[in-house]
C-alpha cells in the first residue's frame, strides 16, 4: 500500500511509453497518475515525459490545451523528468525538429533527434554516471536523441565518444535513453528525491 505522505507524481499520458514509468514509480513508492488535462497537471509535484514520438506529443499537448501550462509548470520549478522524446521536449533548442515543432524547454541545450537513425540502429550500451555510483547504467537507446550543445545543464552521462546522453539542471532531468526499459532505477529514484525537495 503507498504511503499518503509518498510523493504525487504524474506521467505524461498522451502518447508513448506511459505504463513502464508508472510501474517503475509505483514500485519506488510514488503515488501515480496519468496526465492529459491541465487539471491532472496541477495535481502533482512532478511529472515524466515519456519516450514516444516527440512530434506527435508537442501536437497533443496543444490540442488538449496542455502545452502553456506544462511550459508554466516547468518554469515554476517543477520537477520534471524526461526520457528520449521527454528529453528533446525539455530541450530549449532543437535541431531537426519537423516543420512548426517546438518544446516545452527549460533545459540549457540543443538536441539533435534521432541522432543514431532508425529503429534498426537502436543499441544497449553500460554507462559510467558517476552521480549514481556503481554498478554501471545499462542503457537502451531507442531511435535516440543526442545533446549536442550543453549551457547551464550539467552532463551526466556520456557515450564513449563524448556525446552527452544524460543531463540535468535544478529539478529537470533527462536522458537520451530509457531506463525503464532495461530495469534501471536510479534515474526514477533521483528524479523522486528531487520532487520530495520541492515539494
Amino acid at each position: 500500500m503507498v504511503s499518503a505522505s509518498a510523493p504525487r507524481v504524474g506521467v505524461l499520458a498522451l502518447q508513448g511509453g506511459v505504463r513502464e514509468h508508472v510501474e517503475v514509480l509505483a514500485h519506488l513508492g510514488a503515488r501515480v497518475s496519468r496526465v492529459r488535462r491541465p487539471e491532472e497537471l496541477a495535481a502533482v509535484d512532478g511529472l515524466v515525459i515519456p519516450g514516444g514520438e516527440s512530434s506527435v506529443i508537442d501536437k497533443l499537448a496543444r490540442a488538449f490545451d496542455l502545452r502553456a501550462p506544462v511550459v508554466a509548470a516547468i518554469r515554476a520549478g517543477l520537477p520534471v523528468y524526461g526520457t528520449c522524446a521527454g528529453l528533446i521536449l525539455l530541450a530549449d533548442r532543437l535541431r531537426d525538429g519537423i516543420a512548426g515543432q517546438v518544446t516545452f524547454g527549460g533545459l540549457d541545450i540543443a538536441v539533435r533527434r534521432n541522432a543514431f537513425g532508425s529503429q534498426a540502429e537502436s543499441f544497449e550500451a553500460d554507462l559510467d554516471v558517476p552521480v549514481l555510483g556503481d554498478p554501471p547504467v545499462s542503457a537502451a537507446f531507442i531511435r535516440a536523441p543526442v545533446v549536442e550543445e550543453v549551457g547551464a545543464a550539467t552532463p551526466l552521462a556520456a557515450l564513449p565518444d563524448g556525446r552527452v546522453v544524460a543531463v540535468e539542471q535544478g529539478p529537470l532531468l533527462a536522458t537520451s535513453f530509457h531506463p525503464e526499459v532495461s530495469g534501471e532505477t536510479r534515474f526514477h529514484a533521483r528524479f523522486l528525491r528531487n520532487v520530495r525537495a520541492a515539494a
